[in-house]
């Protein structure tokens, strides 16, 4: 079943996609140019319907380079990436510790956890030795560790752990780090806890 609703979701996300696969090269350039200034200001949820549009057309817009083909003027706060040449839009995701910020653009890290203001580098490092604690308890079993009889409470204490730490995340860190970029996403759902978007309350 997992793997059929993992398939259907695939080729829903795919219908989306082709509306941006359509445009052309300039159409898509303006239009991805516009939305940035709409995001600039604000650290935005990686649910939010603009910004789940926004990552279907950046994807578009990667495989055919837009950015590098000046087809739109950047908007003005932003600076281009060094990892794809787009205009750096940064994700603050719940591996940060590990990969540091992601590129909404091509999805690699844009920015190392060690390059970051030693300030928000260590909030960013003490929050994700909290989460990661929090989003192990999801993977004991696949990690060999037995499970306690009461593991269903601890499951949800857990869940509850990181709706927190995802709140903390979008209220706190993610517009710390507006002082650096024009506008950040941030990861606001865990599917390994069962966390939701709508279970995050900022």
């Amino acid at each position: 079943m997992a793997r059929e609703l993992t398939d259907n979701h695939d080729h829903l996300w795919k219908g989306y996609r082709q509306l941006f696969m359509e445009m052309d090269d300039l159409s898509l350039a303006r239009w991805m140019a516009q939305t940035l200034g709409q995001f600039s200001g604000q650290a935005w949820r990686l649910s939010h319907p603009l910004m789940l549009a926004y990552e279907l057309a950046a994807h578009a817009g990667h495989n055919r380079q837009i950015w590098l083909k000046g087809m739109a003027i950047i908007p003005a706060d932003y600076i281009a990436a060094e990892c794809c040449r787009a205009p750096l839009l940064p994700m603050l995701s719940r591996d940060v510790y590990d990969v540091g910020l992601i590129c909404k653009h091509c999805g690699e890290t844009c920015m190392k956890l060690d390059d970051l203001p030693d300030e928000i580098r260590q909030e960013l490092d003490a929050w994700s030795t909290l989460y990661d604690k929090a989003h192990s308890i999801a993977h004991w079993e696949d990690d060999g560790k037995k499970l306690p009889p009461d593991y269903d409470t601890v499951f949800e204490l857990a869940a509850q752990s990181a709706e927190k730490l995802l709140a903390q995340a979008g209220s706190q860190l993610a517009p710390a780090l507006l002082d650096l970029y024009p506008a950040v996403a941030w990861e606001d759902q865990d599917e390994c806890l069962e966390v939701r978007p709508e279970d995050v309350d900022i």
